[in-house]
C-alpha cells in the first residue's frame, strides 16, 4: 500500500521536519525534489559504500553518500565497473588498449578542433563587427571620458573575442600618437573584462545537466567576477589618484618603471601554439591584422580595404588563388563573418561535447581519481603554496598557447565534469590573466624608437593591473570574493538555465551599451542614472550583510526580504513565464512543470503486514 503526501514548503520551512504522523516510519524512501533528480547522473559516477551486516554501518555510509551526493560542488568520485585487469584475458587487454589510445587519440584530435573554432570564432565577430571596432578606436575625444575609455575597451574586445587584439591594437595607437597611456588605461581594464566572454559562453555546451552547468558556468565565471572587482577597485583608485596627486596609481607606477628604458626599438613574436592551428585555420580564412589597425589609426589608404587576407598591395588588391575557403567569393565581410559564425560554432558545440563524452567515459576508476586527487590536493606543509604553483602553471601555459581564452575555455568543461574544482580553477584563471599580458608586451617591442617608452608602460600597466587585482583577492582566503559570487552565479543558471543568456547578454552587451549612451550624453546624465543606482546596490550590500551577522541591529521586518514583493525579490514569477514558452516547456523536467521548485514531494511506503499489526 502506497500513501503520498504532497506538501508545498517554502525556503524556511525546509529544515522542519516532517509531520508527526510520517516520523514513525523510519524506513520510508523519500522522493527526491527536482534538483535532486538532476544529481543523478552525478551520483551514479560516485564510490558507493559496499554493504555490511551491520545496520548502524549502512546507515553511516548512507549518511556519507547522502552527503557527497548533496554537494554540488564536490569533486566527483568515479565509479570502476569494468573488470580488473588481472582478471582478463590476452585478447580482452589488447581490446581495452586498443579502445584507450583510441580514445586519447579522439580527444586529442577534438581538443585540436575545439581550438581551432575558437580562432575561427573570433575572426568571424571580426568579420561582423567589420569597421565598428576600428571606428570605436577613432573617438578620441570621447576617450578623454575614462568611463567611456572602459565601455569601448569591454565592447570592443567582446566584439574581436580577444583581448590580445585590442590590447595590440591600445599600443599601435599609442605607438601612432592617436592617444596617450593616461587615455589608453580604461580601455585596458575594460579589455580584461571582455576576454572573459568566450569561456562564459562554452559553458553554454553543458547545459543540458543541471550538476555539469552548475559547476561549468561557475568555473567560467570566476573569471568575470574576479576582472569586475578588480577593475570596480582600481578604476575608482585610478581616477582618485588622479584627481589628488595629479596622476593616476598605474600610470606612476609603470612611468617610474620605463624611465630607464633605452629608446631602441626590438621585435619578437611566439608562435607556438599558432605553428600548429594555423595550418588548418588558414585553409579556411585569412584575415589581415593591419586593415584593423589602420582603421584603428584613421588611414585613408585602408578606408575601403576588407579585412579578408589580399594578394597584391593595400591599393591594389588582388583575390589569392587556391590559398583559403573563403578567398573570392564576393561576399561583404560580414556575410562571410555570418557564415563563419555558424561554422565555429558548430565545430565548437560539436567538439566539447564529444570531449566531453570521452573525458566521462575515461575519468572512472582508481587512476582517475589519483590524477583529480593531485589535480585538487595541497602541498603538504605548505598547503597555502598550492594555490601560487597553480598560478604561475596558468600564467607559463597561456604564455605558450598566447591565448587565455584557449586555456580557460579549455578548463570549463573539466569544471563542469567535475575533475578540477572551483577553488583550484580560480588560481589558474589569475595566472591566465598574467600570462595574456605577455602579447602587449611582444607588440610595444615592435613600436618605433621614439614611441618604444610609452607602447612598454601602457603595455605594463596590463601586467600591473593584473598583479594587482591578485593581491587584492588572493592572498588573503577572507578576501577571495570571486569564488562565492560564482558559486551563486552557478547556483541561480542551475535553476533558472535563461538567466545564463540574460547574464551574458547583460553584463557584456547591455551594461557596457548604456553605460557607453550615458557618458556620451553628458556627466550629468551618467551621475542622475549611476548614483541612485549605486546607492540601491550599497544598501542591499549593507542589508545582505547585517541579516546574516548582525539580524538584530535591523527591524524586526527587515530581517528577511518578505517585505519585498516576490518579483522583486525571487526570479520564480519569471520563471513561471518563461515556462509558458513552448520551446522552455521541452527542456524543463516534468516535475518542475507540475509546480514551483519549493514543492517537495514525499512519498511514504507501508507494508500491509506492517498496517495489520498496527490496526491489532
Amino acid at each position: 500500500m502506497t500513501i503520498t503526501i504532497a506538501t508545498e514548503m517554502t525556503l524556511a520551512e525546509k529544515s522542519n521536519q516532517l509531520p508527526e504522523e510520517t516520523e514513525n516510519v523510519a524506513s520510508a524512501p523519500v522522493m527526491k525534489d527536482q534538483d535532486d533528480m538532476e544529481k543523478g547522473h552525478d551520483s551514479s559516477r560516485r564510490s558507493s559504500s559496499s554493504s555490511s551486516s551491520s545496520s548502524s554501518s549502512d546507515e553511516d555510509s548512507d549518511d556519507a553518500l547522502a552527503t557527497n551526493v548533496d554537494d554540488p560542488w564536490a569533486i566527483v568520485e568515479m565509479v570502476d565497473d569494468s573488470e580488473k585487469w588481472k582478471d582478463m584475458t590476452t585478447k580482452a587487454k589488447v581490446l581495452r588498449v586498443s579502445i584507450n589510445t583510441a580514445k586519447i587519440v579522439t580527444a586529442l584530435g577534438l581538443l585540436y578542433f575545439f581550438i581551432c573554432s575558437l580562432t575561427l570564432l573570433s575572426d568571424a565577430f571580426r568579420l561582423i563587427s567589420g569597421k565598428t571596432a576600428g571606428e570605436i578606436f577613432q573617438q578620441s575625444e570621447l576617450m578623454q571620458n575614462p568611463v567611456v575609455g572602459l565601455m569601448i575597451g569591454i565592447l570592443v574586445t567582446v566584439l574581436v573575442q580577444s583581448s590580445s587584439t585590442s590590447t595590440s591594437i591600445v599600443v599601435a595607437m599609442v605607438a601612432s600618437g592617436i592617444i596617450t597611456v593616461h587615455m589608453a588605461i580604461p580601455i585596458i581594464m575594460g579589455a580584461n573584462i571582455g576576454t572573459s566572454v568566450t569561456n562564459t559562453i562554452v559553458s553554454f555546451t553543458q547545459i543540458a545537466n543541471k550538476n555539469e552547468f552548475r559547476r561549468a558556468f561557475a568555473g567560467a565565471t570566476v573569471h568575470d567576477m574576479f576582472n569586475w572587482l578588480a577593475v570596480i577597485v582600481l578604476f575608482t583608485l585610478e581616477i582618485a589618484t588622479n584627481s589628488i596627486f595629479g596622476i593616476g596609481y598605474l600610470e606612476w607606477l609603470t612611468g617610474e618603471i620605463v624611465k630607464g628604458v633605452n629608446s631602441t626599438s626590438g621585435s619578437g613574436e611566439v608562435r607556438l601554439l599558432n605553428a600548429i592551428i594555423d595550418p588548418f585555420v588558414d585553409k579556411i580564412i585569412q584575415l589581415d591584422s593591419s586593415v584593423l589597425q589602420g582603421w584603428a589609426v584613421n588611414d585613408p589608404d585602408y578606408e575601403n580595404a576588407s579585412l579578408i587576407q589580399q594578394c597584391g598591395n593595400i591599393t591594389e588588391p588582388v583575390p589569392c588563388q587556391g590559398e583559403f575557403l573563403f578567398e573570392d567569393t564576393n561576399m561583404e565581410d560580414w556575410g562571410v563573418g555570418l557564415i563563419l559564425l555558424f561554422i565555429s560554432l558548430f565545430m565548437l558545440c560539436g567538439c566539447l561535447v564529444g570531449l566531453v563524452k570521452i573525458l566521462n567515459s575515461m575519468m572512472k576508476g582508481h587512476i582517475a581519481n589519483l590524477i583529480k586527487r593531485v589535480i585538487n590536493a595541497k602541498i603538504p606543509y605548505v598547503p597555502w603554496l598550492t594555490g601560487y604553483i597553480a598560478m604561475a602553471l596558468g600564467a607559463v601555459i597561456t604564455f605558450l598557447v598566447q591565448s587565455s581564452s584557449v586555456f580557460t575555455s579549455t578548463l570549463t568543461p573539466l569544471v563542469g565534469i567535475g575533475v578540477i574544482s572551483i577553488e583550484r580553477v580560480y588560481p589558474l584563471t589569475l595566472g591566465s590573466n598574467i600570462g595574456t599580458t605577455t602579447t602587449s608586451l611582444i607588440a610595444a617591442l615592435a613600436a618605433p624608437p621614439e614611441k618604444l617608452q610609452d607602447t612598454l608602460q601602457i603595455s605594463l600597466v596590463h601586467l600591473f593591473f593584473n598583479i594587482t587585482g591578485i593581491l587584492l583577492y588572493y592572498p588573503i582566503p577572507f578576501m577571495r570574493f570571486p569564488i562565492p559570487m560564482a558559486k551563486f552565479l552557478g547556483n541561480e543558471t542551475a535553476k533558472y538555465r535563461w538567466y545564463a543568456i540574460f547574464y551574458l547578454v547583460g553584463m557584456f552587451f547591455v551594461l557596457p551599451g548604456v553605460v557607453l549612451g550615458l557618458s556620451i550624453a553628458g556627466p550629468i546624465a551618467l551621475l542622475c542614472v549611476g548614483v541612485p543606482f549605486l546607492i540601491i546596490l550599497v544598501v542591499i550590500a549593507v542589508i545582505k550583510i547585517l541579516q546574516r551577522k548582525k539580524p538584530s541591529w535591523l527591524p524586526r521586518v527587515m530581517r528577511n526580504w518578505k517585505w519585498l514583493p516576490l518579483a522583486c525579490r525571487s526570479l520564480e514569477p519569471y520563471d513561471r513565464q518563461f515556462a509558458k514558452c513552448a520551446c522552455c516547456k521541452k527542456c524543463r523536467p516534468a516535475v518542475e512543470e507540475n509546480g514551483p521548485s519549493s514543492a517537495i514531494s514525499v512519498e511514504i511506503t507501508v507494508s500491509s503486514d506492517s498496517l495489520t499489526k498496527d490496526s491489532s
